[in-house]
């Protein structure tokens, strides 16, 4: 017998109805290229989408096609996100930061027939243009006022002159919740990149699991701002949980310097935001060194790498911020986990609590995981037991973009990552796959190496690398950047390790360099220190 409820699909248009109908004078808030900040509300958000969607039409676009963007995060970039894929069309968010050929490998299969770009990009734009395999319409996301030259690339058309040229009456479709939504590629750090296909309704799903207390509890008293971009898995998709639950939402564009950032959250109240550890250290050099404090900033949420403890201290102790580890990966939309105690833990000693948090968290709901040997064997949940982390979710990966074979293993997503899981489920990734030191059979973490040496008030990032070694087959090598001024020997910092660690997992040596090798998306490129310093030979 089947239900007899409304078979109502869950698509992304009805988010920015939402956002109108019981939020229309909330704000959105931008800072755009020239430094000024642009306020508008939802209610001229939806407008706005509405004529874009028109503008799709009129450009020749069908559902299914993909339309591309090149763009910080933005109002003009939100209401992409909402006109393509309402419209049954695929938002695809590329990187501006990646390497041109990369660029043109990810538009050529992707094969968007419009993208939108920021006048900041341009010649990013006329670099790729002339060896795509087919040519994308070139919207430029300015108004004619600062449209570049005409005959910087040809036929560009003029983001406002479009949305002014149409309507704002239009009937979103009703389309099949399935359909695809967006698309993203990973930022690997080896081979190709892969397209990850979502679709409304794990977009929609995504969307609303995020919002709960247990993630990142977000609601319509809220000031969100994602300093995550938009271009790096829909900004953790809080463009989109962000209307559906009415916060005001600040997107802070290209300027992601600590003093931009604080000025940004101070003239705006901002109240959560989320981001990668690398832009949360500039912030808080910026507050130390000004000696500022926060009016009204509560929480982060902090992912893309493991967020080193001095920086939760730093964030918690001095400026009263609650930090929030999260963990996910484009393949789950992306978010897997967020760290927060249950109820049962509030009476535990504030160590062991500290212990819980300082891992990546519980699983969101509707998620399930395990960690398995390499036979694929189920492993315990005792918080020492570490094997390959599996998922499965609404909002997971089930094949790549064109790739045409599935991505699971028996129905779970490895996901790559080593990891344990405690008995209150709280996991903790303790290396990726590739990254983990083998040495004499036995397993070396190099992030609990990293986060003990970032520990050190001397460094500022650490990298531990396996290098070769004739006896051990692996030891782990130390790459470090000190900060300014310091005159840390490797010595003292090998001795810091001592009666924290087994002996024997003590790097060999220190490497010391002037700054770390990342990607476009801020992680650590462990690829090229590994091969720069993998056959490195210790002085003594």
């Amino acid at each position: 017998m089947l239900g007899l409820m409304a078979d109502y699909p869950l698509l992304i248009s009805d988010i920015i109805k939402h956002a109108d109908k019981h939020h229309h004078d909330t704000e959105v808030v931008s800072r755009v290229a020239d430094g000024s900040i642009h306020r508008y509300t939802y209610r001229d958000a939806h407008k706005r989408c509405r004529q874009l969607a028109n503008a799709l039409d009129r450009l020749g676009t069908r559902e299914g096609d993909r339309i591309g963007t090149l763009a910080w995060n933005s109002y003009r970039h939100f209401e992409i996100y909402f006109a393509v894929a309402g419209s049954g069309r695929v938002t695809h968010t590329i990187n501006p930061r990646l390497f041109p050929e990369q660029i043109k490998w990810i538009i050529d299969h992707a094969e968007d027939e419009v993208i939108f770009v920021e006048p900041i990009f341009l010649e990013v734009v006329q670099k790729i243009l002339p060896s795509l395999k087919k040519t994308p319409k070139i919207v430029m996301l300015t108004d004619r006022e600062h449209m570049p030259p005409a005959d910087t690339i040809p036929n560009m058309l003029c983001y406002e002159d479009l949305l002014e040229n149409e309507t704002h009456e239009y009937e979103w479709p009703k389309l099949d919740e399935n359909v695809a939504s967006g698309l993203c590629y990973t930022s690997g750090t080896t081979g190709d990149p892969k397209g990850v296909l979502y679709s409304h309704r794990s977009t929609v799903l995504h969307s609303l699991i995020i919002t709960l207390p247990d993630s990142m509890c977000l609601s319509a008293r809220d000031t969100v701002m994602p300093v995550v971009p938009m271009f790096h898995v829909n900004a953790w998709g809080v463009p989109y949980c962000a209307p559906l639950i009415g916060a005001k939402l600040v997107l802070p564009g290209a300027a992601l310097d600590g003093k931009s950032l604080y000025e940004l959250f101070e003239q705006e109240k901002v109240t959560i935001s989320m981001g990668v550890p690398t832009v949360w250290l500039g912030l808080l050099q910026f507050l130390k060194d000004n000696n500022l404090k926060f009016s009204t900033f509560q929480r982060t949420v902090v992912g893309g790498s493991a967020c080193p403890e001095s920086m939760i201290r730093a964030f918690e102790e001095n400026y009263g911020v609650r930090v929030h580890h999260a963990w996910g990966m484009t393949e789950l939309s992306p978010m897997g986990s967020l760290c927060k105690l249950k109820g049962t833990q509030l009476e535990e000693p504030k160590e062991k609590q500290q212990e819980s948090l300082r891992k990546q968290g519980r699983v969101v709901p509707f998620m399930d995981w395990k960690i398995v040997d390499g036979d694929g064997k189920e492993l315990d949940w005792d918080g020492k037991s570490s094997g390959e982390l599996m998922v499965n979710a609404p909002w997971s990966i089930r094949e790549y973009f064109k790739s045409g074979t599935s991505a699971l293993v028996d129905g779970w997503f490895p996901t790559g990552d080593v990891a344990t899981i405690d008995p209150n489920g709280f996991m903790q990734i303790t290396d990726r796959r590739k990254d983990v030191i083998k040495s004499g059979g036995e397993w070396i973490s190099s992030i609990e190496l990293e986060n003990l040496a970032i520990a050190h008030p001397a460094v500022k990032e650490a990298a531990v690398i396996a290098r070769s070694h004739p006896k051990w087959d692996e030891r782990p090598l130390l790459i470090v950047v000190k900060e300014e001024g310091s005159e840390l020997t490797a010595e003292e910092l090998l001795k810091f390790y001592e009666g924290k660690i087994a002996k024997w997992w003590i790097p060999d040596d220190v490497v010391f360099v002037d700054q770390m090798p990342h990607t476009a998306t801020g992680k650590l490129q462990k690829m090229k220190l590994r091969e720069q310093y993998g056959e490195f030979v210790p002085k003594t």
